[in-house]
């Protein structure tokens, strides 16, 4: 069974708010003594001017203007920092969980986003998405700016604050609109950005064979493709930020005026003195205070529409394992009216299949018959749609993580090899085997002879150790071999071995090896050397035997080819 391991955006992004909840109340606890801070210097500075224009003594209070500026560039410096650190952890927590469920999810994340797509939500849009805590501790702030000017206003006068709220509604509607659009032009923005990164990637990796095709430039084209479309993407986001930042602009001098105009009326009848109508006109100033709301509101649309790619991700379900562990036992493998579709195509349609332990299957049919996905069905690299797959008597989703990567190797056609140096890719697995067994395993591999030949050995870097296909394979055959598991799956590990080199190892896995094998075929001598084989076509298991015996079908010869291969 499978799991979603997801939240929807905003709980997505609320939990990245928690995870550095004391830095955000920290900032925002900052943001909002500066915000008081600045509230409190309009006020200060018309006190100084009304003294000084009285003649009166007004050190002490150009002495507190000052110090307000003072501690507003001490607390700006603050926010800064503070808020650098908080970007930073949040950017961090997200890509390591992130990273976490795609490698829990597996090939199923890849096949779904693209490797583009993912390194693009990774990377891009972890770290749009990171700024959304900051930013939600410096909203507060920023609205605390406006409603402390409305409230200063009316201290001043009634009237003052009157004039200004008969235009607050507009503002409010404006900035409703923006967050609206926003969201929306992001997320096509962010999309159209995950295709392109998604053709860079196939294009990366595909690099010798469009250099040996000299097709650059026509690749190119295709990877750049969407580039007019994101260019529209982009000109909608800024236009909606641009219109609705303009439309505010408009208001707010009106406003302005308009509070500015009552102060004067109030002035020349004597109810305020010239410095309150110099604070009135900074308090007017920060109760229109839309260019910090319009970017703070933008930050937020351009957060949640990143979290909302991840979330994607994050909602691809995990696979769950279960409580029970193997039995003693050979390692019989026993697939039981197995299904395994992808897409709307039925792969393996009801397939019965018995692997006595302690024997070599070996599993042939033609190119697209289904046997890596029955390979990869074998060890619960994937689920089947319906059927059961048993080890040893035990349903597979039954057993314990431990005891199922433990008791399940595999060896592929790319291995990966993951580690600082050739001996730590060799160990990599939940229990590291011994540098006896490494060297055993690597000799039965055939590998261990170009192993020794490299600079450090088996020390050597792996980025520092130029090998080929079939050595790379190799290197993968014994890191499955070195882990002694009690079933050992070869999704095409043999194909880029030369033939000698093929039949040795393959002479070695069906007489010296322990536990069950199951391997993929191309050519006859090694199938001829599996105790049995498995005839896949058309999704469903044709015949099993030995290959003697299903050498006398035509059928069965015409997989192989006239050169002995399939």
């Amino acid at each position: 069974m499978t799991r979603a391991d997801a939240a929807p955006p905003a709980a997505l992004l609320n939990s990245a708010t928690r995870h550095s909840g004391a830095r955000c109340v920290a900032l925002c606890l900052m943001s909002t003594a500066s915000t008081g801070a600045g509230l409190l210097l309009p006020a200060a500075l018309g006190r100084t001017l009304d003294l000084l224009l009285a003649h009166s003594p007004a050190t002490r209070w150009v002495l507190y203007c000052a110090g307000i500026v003072l501690l507003l560039a001490l607390l700006d410096a603050g926010e800064t920092v503070l808020g650098g650190t908080v970007d930073a952890r949040t950017t961090a927590w997200l890509r390591r969980r992130l990273t976490g469920h795609v490698l829990a999810v597996g090939p199923r994340a890849a096949a779904r986003f693209g490797p583009g797509d993912l390194v693009a939500r990774l990377v891009g849009n972890a770290a749009q998405a990171g700024t959304a805590p900051a930013a939600r501790a410096a909203l507060l702030a920023a609205l605390a700016g406006p409603v402390g000017g409305v409230v200063a206003l009316g201290l001043i006068d009634p009237w003052l604050a009157a004039v200004f709220l008969a235009g607050g509604p507009l503002l409010a509607l404006l900035l409703r609109v923006l967050s609206r659009d926003t969201t929306r032009c992001v997320a096509d923005y962010q999309q159209v950005q995950g295709r392109i990164a998604g053709a860079l990637a196939e294009a990366v990796a595909g690099h010798r064979t469009i250099e040996a095709a000299g097709t650059a430039d026509k690749e190119t084209a295709r990877i750049l493709r969407p580039l007019p479309e994101l260019s529209r993407a982009g000109h909608r986001m800024w236009r909606v930020q641009g219109r609705a930042a303009a439309q505010a602009s408009a208001v707010a001098p009106l406003l302005q005026l308009g509070v500015l105009a009552v102060a004067g009326l109030l002035l020349t009848r004597h109810r305020l003195s010239v410095g309150e109508v110099l604070a009135a006109s900074r308090y007017a100033v920060l109760a229109t205070g839309v260019g910090v709301l319009v970017g703070q509101f933008a930050s937020l649309a351009r957060a949640r529409a990143a979290a909302g790619r991840l979330d994607e991700v994050l909602s691809e379900p995990t696979m769950t394992y279960g409580h029970r562990q193997l039995p003693p036992g050979p390692g019989r493998l026993e697939l039981r009216g197995v299904t395994a579709r992808r897409g709307d195509r039925t792969v393996l349609d009801g397939v019965d299949l018995v692997v006595p332990g302690g024997t070599t299957l070996a599993l042939v049919g033609r190119s697209g018959t289904g046997k890596s996905l029955l390979a990869a069905l074998a060890g619960r690299l994937a689920e089947p749609d319906a059927g059961g797959i048993l080890l040893d008597g035990v349903p597979l989703r039954e057993l314990t993580h431990k005891d199922l990567r433990g008791s399940v190797g595999y060896a592929f056609e790319r291995p990966a090899l993951l580690g600082t140096t050739i001996e730590d890719a060799l160990t990599l697995g939940l229990r590291p085997p011994s540098p006896a067994r490494i060297r055993e395993a690597t000799r039965l591999a055939h590998a261990d002879d170009f192993v020794r030949r490299l600079p450090k050995g088996y020390a050597t870097a792996c980025a520092d150790a130029p090998r080929s296909g079939g050595e790379s394979q190799r290197l993968g055959l014994a890191r499955a071999f070195a882990h002694d598991g009690r079933l050992l799956i070869l999704d095409d590990a043999l194909s880029s071995l030369d033939t000698v080199t093929e039949a040795q190892i393959a002479e070695s896995l069906t007489r010296g090896a322990a536990g069950t094998r199951l391997l993929i075929a191309h050519r006859a001598a090694t199938a001829a050397r599996a105790d049995a084989v498995a005839w896949l076509d058309g999704g469903r298991v044709r015949a099993v035997g030995t290959h003697a015996e299903l050498w006398r079908l035509a059928g069965y010869r015409a997989v192989f080819g006239d050169g002995g291969r399939a």
